[in-house]
């Protein structure tokens, strides 16, 4: 599975580009929040059951397999971490060690979501790389495609499809059309929920045409679009919504906090 480079690497050059993006509302302080946990988060697990060895106990090993979970780490350790990292927030500001662009340290909702943030992202890679392409999660990917020789091509797929496809493209430009009176959020709002719509309606043929109907049928030819929009729903887009809901609103109402010489 992919060591601590890349998982730092990924998660890092994310931030750095929504720092970008947000003109500071996703701060260095959410960088490295999003960064530790991407990678030493799940991972710390694997520490405990290297703890554990010295003493010939199989709880480290209980922990680190509870603990190397997505859903599982938050649950376990997410309240605890995200006061642990709201006071570090705090003493790295007040101390002048970590700069916050707003001079707040970050709340406790936002460490708590930088933490769900980080998790998902560690298993984005993970359930790629890891068990010599074998993970529970990437063979249920692959078995939603079509492997029994040459797909056959359904009529009604190919009309489904292209109509899905054809809505998609007509509904943003429909969306984003030029016009007098315009506001970039509501048509990224728009474009959003039109997206939303199309994935559900797509994953929903995709699970009749495999799940619901005997015998199965390949639900678009070959390809494994329903493992592939799950997963990336999952482990792609669901982290970087947590980092978007982590971010710094535009306006503070909180007084930045007198940082200390040192």
């Amino acid at each position: 599975m992919p060591g601590p480079g890349p998982h730092m690497m990924y998660a890092m050059g994310t931030g750095l580009a929504m720092t970008k993006l947000s003109n500071g509302r996703f701060s260095p302080h959410h960088t490295l929040t999003y960064t530790i946990n991407a990678f030493f988060g799940p991972d710390i697990g694997s520490f405990s059951e290297w703890l554990g060895s010295f003493f010939r106990s199989s709880f480290g090993s209980s922990l680190a397999d509870a603990i190397h979970h997505p859903f599982y780490y938050v649950i376990i350790l997410g309240f605890p971490l995200c006061v642990l990292y709201s006071l570090l927030s705090r003493i790295l500001l007040l101390k002048g060690l970590l700069d916050s662009v707003s001079g707040v340290p970050l709340t406790k909702r936002q460490c708590f979501l930088l933490i769900c943030a980080g998790s998902f992202s560690h298993f984005f890679l993970d359930h790629l790389f890891e068990e010599n392409g074998q993970s529970s999660m990437y063979v249920w990917i692959l078995s939603t495609g079509w492997w029994k020789g040459r797909a056959p091509i359904n009529p009604d797929a190919v009309i489904v499809i292209a109509v899905l496809c054809t809505c998609l493209i007509g509904g943003f430009i429909y969306i984003n059309r030029v016009k007098p009176a315009k506001s970039a959020r509501n048509q990224s709002y728009h474009s959003a929920s039109l997206i939303l719509i199309i994935a559900s309606l797509y994953c929903l043929w995709c699970f009749s045409q495999i799940f619901w109907v005997n015998p199965r049928r390949a639900a678009v030819g070959e390809e494994a679009d329903l493992g592939v929009l799950v997963f990336l729903a999952i482990y792609f887009f669901l982290p970087h919504l947590f980092c978007i809901m982590s971010m710094n609103p535009k306006d503070h109402h909180v007084e930045a906090l007198p940082l200390m010489t040192v």
